[in-house]
């Protein structure tokens, strides 16, 4: 079955995120509405700030106790949104899994490898000690940790920060969930290290027909994995699409200042590279229109008033592109911008 016509596994929908600060209220999200199919990995990324982590965040149920989250987010049919922790955990770590981005803190330091792999094991799936301890050695098989029997009686400080992460996998895949997050799963680890992560989770993803949703602020980390790429600014989703055309064809000013910034290796040039002039906005004080507009020299006076909406640049969704008519195609159309003057293809 083919990504366009497998059935939407996560579905976010106008999703927003606020947090009461003494400095009054902070908007870390802003109408965030994404769908991801089985079988499929979305790469989010974005500027840090930009919502992405707290976007994935508010749908695990796990953001700080002075947030107010609104919108919808549904697990298949099941709403996760403003749920009771006892709700969620019927979901978390059982259909529904995340990978941290910091191994060395999300590890319990005083635990084993193999008991903190067997303790949702044995939580959600109600089995012994033996089975559960049997299902650890095999999933740090499955995610290639070298002399798996002898880590599993281990602990977090005795593994390298690539087997920490290797671990933390291990875990969030422990009850076979259909929908993994990954929030920054390669940070602080060498490029080598990086590269073993990355198509470690590519293969998992292939063989278990996992929804996947990558948070990651490197643009090469999405191209090498992902099958599609929403780019955040400022709480929002200001482009969707295929990885391709996305990073072959931006439509949107701030996608193509991300992909001018970054070093390419067919580039001799030795001047500076490109960089995106001014700030992000601050997030207590987002401006009337684009939040970019400030930033971009095609802003003009509508970009000032009016925000844009996330819209599709096709005039109809193909048949294929949705199982049912009455399932939204804010983002499942092949691209979508929210930009008054999207970018023309080169």
């Amino acid at each position: 079955m083919s990504h366009d016509a497998a059935p939407v596994a996560l579905d976010i929908e106008q999703l927003s995120v606020v947090f009461d600060t003494p400095d009054g209220p902070l908007s870390a999200v802003n109408d965030f509405s994404l769908a991801i199919r089985r079988g499929e990995c979305v790469g989010v990324v974005g500027e840090s700030g930009a919502g992405k982590s707290q976007s994935f965040l508010a749908v695990m149920g796990l953001l700080a106790a002075n947030a107010r989250v609104s919108g919808q987010a549904r697990l298949g049919s099941e709403p996760l949104i403003n749920r009771s922790v006892a709700e969620l955990n019927q979901f978390r770590g059982v259909k529904l899994s995340m990978i941290f981005q910091d191994p060395m803190t999300s590890l319990t330091p005083h635990m084993t490898v193999g008991e903190q792999i067997a303790e949702s094991i044995i939580h959600h799936l109600k089995v012994s000690e033996d089975a559960a301890r049997a299902r650890a050695l095999a999933l740090l098989e499955q995610v290639q940790v070298t002399d798996a029997p002898r880590r599993l009686d281990q602990y977090p400080h005795e593994l390298s920060g690539g087997m920490r992460q290797r671990v933390m996998i291990a875990i969030a895949l422990a009850c076979d969930p259909e929908v993994l997050i990954a929030d920054e799963p390669t940070t602080a680890l060498d490029v080598t290290i990086q590269a073993q992560i990355l198509a470690l989770l590519a293969k998992l993803k292939r063989e278990r027909g996992m929804a996947m949703a990558l948070i990651t602020h490197d643009l090469g980390v999405v191209a090498g994995i992902a099958d599609r790429v929403a780019v955040m600014y400022a709480g929002r989703v200001v482009e969707l699409g295929t990885v391709q055309e996305v990073l072959k064809a931006p439509k949107h000013p701030y996608t193509a200042a991300l992909l001018a910034s970054m070093p390419r290796i067919d580039d001799a040039g030795t001047g500076p590279l490109p960089a995106i002039g001014g700030q992000p906005p601050n997030p207590r004080r987002l401006p009337a229109g684009c939040a970019f507009g400030p930033r971009c020299e095609r802003a003009d006076d509508a970009c000032r008033a009016q925000r844009p909406p996330l819209t599709s640049l096709t005039s109809t969704v193909p048949p294929s592109m949705a199982s049912s008519s009455n399932e939204p195609t804010r983002s499942i159309g092949p691209r979508h911008v929210a930009c008054h003057h999207p970018l023309e293809r080169p």
